[in-house]
């Protein structure tokens, strides 16, 4: 708490150096202060001066002339082209946020969603509070419809669309290759905005002995859609607002359920990796499994049919260890998949039961013992 004081008293030293003539709109006091004349420029070229000159109220971070300065040569000169207007007015909206937010309540924010869509990052140590990456050097500029806080460098929001921003990652091969399989490319690249629970190669991975490969097969596609979509919301939805509202439906038609938990939060179980990517038409949540919709079996008998197969040479070879956690992931596969109430307090029964198990050897019998329960029931 001594540190925010600090901060916010660093901040209000700093903003009796600004311009403290009568107060008037945004645009005027930006323009009036003498310093903002490329943004004021940049406003203009985009459309948003009769905008931010509008009731509001609005909270801009505004970049000084020798903020766009440090732009590559030529960037501001190529952004104020008729041709790039859109884009010019997408960096400029990521500077402003909806409501008048002051200097005290900023410093008490790790974020804030802009007028642009996408959310900036706040970060307040003893140094300063950072949006972006910029340094705040000047708050708590009064107007009639807002609050200007100056920053040292203009902040870009995310260019890439979502399957860009995962090629980029290089972490979600599989994931795209399914995307590209189910014909799902173009709409996940369109302007959307999407909000997408990523699965990692390593989560896909997880998955049972050839279930991938089955579910890239052409006559397979509606399956490989179904489980995708599942892992699409319409709109964006940041951490914080998906863990309010505790589900979200899917663009496959049925809901997740998003919840805290000691480590972070988990989406029908699975635990967020990493939150809040921003992409030009979306965000990504990345998650640990796969996801798969009730009531949508991935061939719940070739599962564990494929599963013992591979398993029980494992097991023989002495391999009591990795034979048990194929095991597991495929019985936890096949409940995420099942909406057989009565099977899935089952399968629960049998991974409570191998958890407690600690030889190894035990554990991959008390899974094999389930699956084959399993194995029979289904159809």
């Amino acid at each position: 708490m001594r540190m925010l004081l600090r901060c916010i008293g660093a901040l209000a030293v700093v903003a009796i150096l600004a311009p403290s003539a009568k107060a008037a709109d945004i645009v005027d006091t930006a323009v009036g202060a003498g310093n903002f004349k490329t943004l004021a420029a940049a406003l203009g070229a985009a459309d948003l001066v009769e905008t931010l000159k509008g009731k509001g109220p609005f909270t801009v971070f505004a970049p000084t002339d020798e903020a766009f300065k440090k732009l590559p040569d030529g960037t501001v000169a190529e952004l104020l082209k008729p041709e790039n207007k859109a884009a010019l007015a997408g960096i400029l909206t990521y500077h402003v946020v909806p409501g008048a937010v002051m200097a005290q309540q900023v410093v008490e924010l790790t974020g804030a969603s802009t007028v642009n869509g996408q959310r900036v990052d706040i970060k307040t140590d003893d140094s300063g509070v950072m949006v972006d990456g910029a340094k705040v050097v000047t708050t708590d500029i009064k107007c009639d419809n807002g609050v200007i806080h100056v920053i040292d460098s203009v902040i870009l929001p995310a260019d890439k669309t979502i399957p860009e921003t995962a090629a980029a990652a290089g972490s979600f091969g599989t994931l795209l290759a399914a995307v590209g399989a189910g014909g799902l490319a173009e709409t996940l690249g369109s302007d959307g905005p999407f909000t997408v629970f990523a699965p990692t190669d390593e989560a896909f991975g997880a998955l049972p002995a050839g279930t991938i490969e089955t579910l890239l097969k052409p006559e397979n596609k509606q399956q490989l859609v179904d489980i995708l979509t599942y892992h699409v919301v319409a709109g964006r939805v940041y951490s914080p607002d998906a863990l309010a509202a505790k589900n979200a439906k899917t663009l496959q038609g049925t809901t997740v359920a998003i919840a805290p938990t000691e480590s972070g939060a988990s989406v029908n179980g699975a635990r967020l990796l990493t939150t809040d990517l921003d992409a030009s038409n979306g965000v990504i949540h990345v998650v640990d499994r796969v996801l798969i919709p009730s009531g949508k079996n991935v061939d719940a008998k070739k599962m564990i049919f494929d599963a013992i197969s591979t398993g029980v040479p494992m097991y023989n070879a002495g391999h009591h260890a990795q034979c048990a956690s194929l095991y597991q992931r495929t019985m936890e596969s096949v409940m995420a998949s099942t909406s057989d109430r009565e099977m899935r307090s089952h399968m629960r029964m049998v991974l409570t039961a191998a958890k407690r198990e600690t030889c190894p050897m035990e554990r991959a019998w008390t899974l094999r013992r389930g699956m084959d329960q399993m194995y029979v029931r289904l159809p």
